[in-house]
């Protein structure tokens, strides 16, 4: 498997000379500071490119995260052909600087989604989490959305009443801040006055909804990919679940399977989140690698620690709910099977996703969720689980 790390480019306090210490040689990154919907140019396609390569390594752009739907495609309003078309221009200007995996999400509105980002571990350090009772009080008590509370569990409600009463200011300004960190690059965060009239376009939508505005861009866009040569992986959501009213259709093994289906090509794929789909507990995350080995473009590879109530807590890479080596056996026998196959995609790239923040990533400002301690520690974790495998294939 590639070993490869995420790079907010310009964007990211820590510096690609860092990365080139972990030993990862695979580039994942994106041009963040591009308005969604505008065309990416090869000219900045090109200066990205150079930047990477001119660090030690050698490194290079291995996979693009994400090249991002602009809204209006994901509700299917609006005059789309121009979005449609430079959607399209950008995948070519990509191909043309030779970056031809590109991950990306359907998630409407929001990308990941946490309630706070500085949980305690017991041994020290911190971790990313998702509280349903938090995110229930944030839905029902500072949103006020109508019927928000049909989407709660009792246990979530109950608890989102005991912070009405005792909540101050400042916890609310936690919430709303780690809420909207999930936003990727210099996106621009929501307060909830804003976040409100995002919603307010989405009003009536339903997941069938969604699933049709997904089937009119896959068969505006993979047809163009497959013909560039570029491998478009969805990204599943996270949460794996409706959130804030809005609906999620890349949450189980059904959901890529009707995926995957709408427009059967090479360029129509998966990336393989870990933790994503580790968070819905009807996932069996091992069991779906094998099922949908072949469409897998690119893996994220992380643990999470699921709760009754809907809740979640990012784990380390090898312990939470999923069996991580299993998981990377799934990998690495598709890989095998793609080399006798002689596919030239038969390397899947990986990243260690969402680690810990430890030692001294706890006085240093990076991207929640992506520190350098952390998910150094994830991927040598993560190296070890592969070469003891394939030492066991060899013997």
């Amino acid at each position: 498997m590639m070993e490869s790390w995420r790079w907010f480019g310009p964007l990211d306090t820590i510096s690609l000379d860092e990365i080139a210490q972990t030993g990862a040689t695979g580039i994942v990154t994106a041009l963040h500071e591009v308005p969604y919907g505008e065309v990416w140019t090869r000219q900045d396609i090109a200066a990205r490119k150079a930047l990477i390569a001119e660090a030690p390594g050698p490194m290079h752009w291995a996979v693009v995260e994400s090249l991002p739907i602009h809204e209006d495609i994901k509700r299917g309003a609006g005059g789309l052909t121009a979005l449609f078309a430079n959607y399209r221009q950008s995948l070519a200007n990509l191909a043309a600087e030779g970056v031809t995996t590109v991950c990306y999400n359907f998630m409407p509105l929001l990308d990941w989604t946490r309630t706070t980002l500085n949980a305690a571990l017991p041994r020290g350090g911190h971790a990313l989490r998702f509280d349903a009772g938090e995110m229930a009080y944030f839905d029902i008590h500072m949103l006020a959305r109508d019927g928000a509370e049909a989407d709660w569990s009792d246990a979530a409600r109950t608890r989102a009443e005991d912070m009405a009463r005792t909540a101050t200011d400042a916890d609310r300004e936690r919430l709303v801040n780690a809420i909207m960190a999930g936003l990727p690059g210099a996106y621009a965060r929501y307060d909830v006055e804003s976040l409100c009239a995002a919603l307010a376009p989405w009003a009536g939508i339903t997941a069938d909804d969604l699933r049709a505005a997904y089937r009119t861009f896959l068969q505006e866009v993979i047809p163009t990919a497959e013909e560039l040569g570029v491998r478009m992986c969805v990204h599943p959501d996270d949460p794996p679940r409706p959130l804030l009213g809005l609906p999620r259709i890349v949450s189980n093994a059904e959901d890529i399977a009707a995926i995957l289906e709408m427009v059967e090509s090479p360029a129509n794929g998966l990336t393989l989140c870990a933790g994503s789909l580790g968070a819905n507990p009807v996932n069996d995350v091992p069991a779906i690698a094998r099922r949908f080995a072949s469409h897998i473009h690119f893996a994220h590879l992380r643990n999470v620690a699921k709760e009754p109530d809907g809740s979640f807590q990012e784990a380390a890479h090898l312990e939470g709910d999923t069996d991580m080596p299993a998981l990377i056996a799934a990998l690495l026998d598709e890989e095998a099977r793609r080399t006798a196959q002689g596919r030239p995609d038969d390397t899947i790239p990986m990243r260690p996703d969402h680690g810990h923040a430890l030692v001294s990533d706890l006085t240093r400002k990076t991207h929640p969720g992506y520190p350098l301690v952390g998910r150094l520690r994830g991927l040598a974790e993560l190296r070890g689980v592969i070469a003891g495998l394939n030492h066991g294939r060899a013997t």
